[in-house]
């Protein structure tokens, strides 16, 4: 078994819309990035997450599929910024009633 190499986040990208799709979804059409970090970026916090599901992205020889993109937003190599994850909702208070 061969050792996977590194992932180069710097390599241009391209991100495709599932090829079947029920219903038009407005503004997510094939797009081409600079960098792969820039794709996987504008994928996990800007596409809705059902145009995220079956999209999938095209860096040199390799594909991602919704689960591999994730993995790569969450790998620690990832070199952006992430959007802050939302702080978990309070519970009411049980006293304040």
């Amino acid at each position: 078994m061969r050792p996977l190499r590194p992932f180069n986040f710097n390599t241009s990208a391209e991100l495709f819309p599932a090829a079947i799709r029920k219903k038009k979804r407005a503004g997510f059409t094939y797009r081409r990035f600079g960098t792969a970090a820039e794709a996987v970026q504008f994928a996990m916090e800007q596409l809705p997450t059902d145009s995220l599901n079956g999209a999938y992205l095209q860096v040199e020889e390799a594909r991602f599929d919704q689960n591999g993109i994730r993995s790569l937003y969450e790998s620690d190599a990832f070199p952006l910024p992430r959007r802050p994850k939302p702080a978990p909702a309070a519970e009411p208070d049980a006293d304040a009633a």
